[in-house]
């Protein structure tokens, strides 16, 4: 089984790092170096995609995508979500600009969105620099939009966070996918779209759905 998750967000917001993070193999990236606004944020930036991929048991295999964070390269965004199942969308939570960005990517995916029939989940880094940080505000505001998505508190350094988040992606797509990746594996009897995470030592830090 061969399935394909895209991953979105503005530039620095931790999209290559949470791919390889929990890739099983060596990340194939174009990152370039940063040479407008962007270099005051990070030196390089990604400019067509990441490519990394997991392989769970009885063959399965999740090809993971990057794409570019700068609206300028937003043409590799339709060719990367085609024959994808998914979408995750990273954010950075010391932007100000948070809430426009989670609108610009729901919007500009929205046709995928549809497609995918509202197959998406969002990351949210860097909360750890913030003092009393919440993903309240983005959970109201996604729900305001009569949208129901998962979204993490996560560390895209972590590959635990960002399996989880990856979980909850995959739990409302295809629940074999998820006990092949569960250390339950066989003996899970739960309904993965009601709790997919349960059997995982550490659960994601600050979960709303």
């Amino acid at each position: 089984m061969e399935q394909k998750i895209i991953f979105a967000g503005p530039v620095g917001a931790g999209k290559t790092t949470a791919i390889a993070s929990i890739s099983d193999i060596p990340v194939v990236s174009t990152e370039r170096s940063a040479t407008d606004d962007v270099a005051q944020r990070k030196a390089s930036t990604t400019v067509a995609m990441d490519y990394g991929l997991i392989k769970l048991e009885d063959g399965i295999r999740v090809h993971l995508y990057g794409a570019p964070g700068q609206q300028r390269f937003s043409f590799m965004w339709d060719i990367l979500t085609d024959g994808g199942i998914g979408l995750i969308i990273m954010l950075d939570h010391k932007r100000e600009s948070i809430i426009e960005d989670l609108d610009l990517f729901l919007n500009s995916f929205q046709k995928f969105i549809r497609k995918v029939k509202g197959a998406v989940a969002i990351g949210v880094t860097r909360s750890d620099l913030l003092p009393d940080a919440s993903i309240e505000p983005l959970r109201e505001h996604v729900l305001a939009r009569g949208l129901n998505i998962p979204i993490f508190q996560v560390d895209a350094r972590n590959p635990e966070d960002v399996r989880h988040l990856l979980l909850a992606l995959l739990s409302s797509l295809h629940p074999a996918v998820v006990r092949a990746s569960c250390k339950m594996g066989a003996a899970c009897r739960l309904t993965c779209s009601v709790c997919p995470l349960n059997a995982w030592e550490q659960p994601a830090k600050g979960a709303a759905n």
